[in-house]
């Protein structure tokens, strides 16, 4: 019998902080129960096993980071709008760094619900790319553009990557006028 008040949210919950404390990669289902004060085993109430853990942990990564997003965009455009959603998908996984690790992995299986989840993240920045003229395949390039520079700085960002006594702040800038200049260059996508 499950643990009152034990449900696979709360599980989900205390997975996802103790990612964000320790690491995605120290997540396994042995500290987990350790840390809610239950037995391993009864973690199979709630959920199918680590992978099914870490896919619970990225889905909501991505439910997070798609409303943080969303909320920066808001009533912006343009390099506006780019600038507000650099600043806040950096602070997103400064803030939450297993879950964002977590939200990088694809699903361990057909999880239909996750792929949904993941397009609406990608449609909130194909609408941030709209206030550059980008459409269909040119709005897709770009998306992949966009993620790439923002997830490599926040990830040798995270990792002690960059040790040169330099602001981080003004090159974080920096990347994001870069990544501005190329989406306004009229060569993109021709």
């Amino acid at each position: 019998m499950p643990r009152a008040g034990l449900d696979a949210a709360s599980v989900v919950a205390a997975a996802a902080r103790l990612a964000d404390r320790d690491g995605l990669d120290q997540l396994t289902l042995a500290r987990l129960a350790a840390e809610l004060g239950v037995r391993a085993p009864s973690l199979y109430a709630h959920v199918g096993g680590l992978a099914d853990l870490r896919d619970r942990v990225g889905a909501l990564g991505v439910a997070e980071l798609t409303e943080v997003l969303s909320e920066a965009a808001t009533g912006r455009a343009g390099r506006e709008a780019l600038h507000a959603v650099a600043v806040a998908y950096r602070a997103y996984a400064r803030m939450r760094p297993g879950v964002y690790a977590a939200l990088q992995r694809a699903p361990a299986g057909d999880e239909d619900e996750r792929q949904a989840a993941a397009a609406r993240l990608v449609g909130v920045l194909i609408a941030v790319l709209r206030g550059y003229g980008l459409e269909g395949d040119d709005a897709v390039h770009a998306v992949r553009l966009l993620r790439s520079a923002l997830h490599g700085f926040v990830s040798l960002e995270s990792a002690g990557g960059f040790a040169l006594p330099l602001g981080l702040e003004e090159s974080y800038e920096r990347l994001v006028e870069m990544v501005d200049r190329g989406l306004r260059d009229d060569r993109v996508g021709s």
